[in-house]
């Protein structure tokens, strides 16, 4: 059984004291699902770093397309189990485990990927990563603006983002390719943002739950992945 912290709190003294162990409760909860994104996001660039600056790395796994497809499989397996199984995802070490897995295979694909950019594209679009991503969490933080209540708008840009993928990749045309990195980028950004009003909590409209610190890891990790994903598409048919 576990416990909404948002609704349960033990009794305490006096409305102070409760609301101190609540903001202490969420502060901890912050604390830990950073720790945990810096950890992934050292992993991921890690690997893309390996494959995109040694050339023996970078020749297997170009000719050993099994990893990419393992990978893959791997990937899409560890993040359905994290995803629909609460369970899991709450229950220490296997949490982490799956985490960790994930993560790994994530890493591989995202390096494999890599290989096709020269290093200066992935150095700019890391850099670019890096201060988008600052930059909207110190806004996410001291904004009025309540972006968890926008859940439904986000949603259906999503669909209308897959939909636009698939027409991309149908008529392979350069200026169509940067105009959906573009808007994939934009709109990763605006998830960014609702995720960590999701994991700052407060007065915002919905928050997530600190015992969902894997999860909150998880979403923040996929939000980041993907805007430097979008950044370094951007770059490479900029280029073209």
């Amino acid at each position: 059984m576990s416990y909404d912290y948002e609704s349960y709190s033990e009794p305490l003294a006096g409305t102070g004291n409760m609301e101190f162990s609540d903001k202490s409760i969420r502060m901890g909860f912050i604390r830990k699902v950073y720790m945990i994104l810096m950890a992934q996001l050292t992993v991921i660039f890690g690997f893309v770093a390996l494959f995109s600056l040694n050339a023996d790395v970078k020749t297997f796994a170009r000719q050993t397309s099994a990893l990419f497809y393992v990978a893959l499989v791997g990937t899409l397996v560890c993040i359905i189990a994290l995803s629909c199984c609460g369970s899991l995802r709450r229950r220490t070490p296997h949490n982490y485990i799956f985490l960790g897995l994930f993560t790994v295979c994530e890493g591989l694909l995202l390096g494999i990927a890599g290989g096709a950019f020269d290093k200066m594209e992935i150095l700019m679009a890391v850099g670019i990563c890096v201060v988008v991503t600052l930059s909207l969490t110190l806004f996410a933080f001291q904004t009025k603006i309540d972006f968890t209540a926008c859940g439904m708008f986000i949603w259906v840009s999503l669909i209308v983002l897959i939909m636009f993928g698939i027409l991309a990749i149908i008529f392979q045309n350069r200026i169509l390719n940067l105009v959906y990195s573009s808007v994939g980028a934009l709109l990763f950004c605006f998830y960014l943002v609702f995720d960590t009003q999701l994991m700052i909590g407060g007065n915002h409209k919905f928050s997530i739950s600190p015992e969902e610190y894997v999860f909150a890891a998880l979403t923040l990790y996929l939000d980041v992945i993907n805007i430097f994903t979008y950044i370094l598409s951007i770059i490479g048919n900029s280029r073209s």
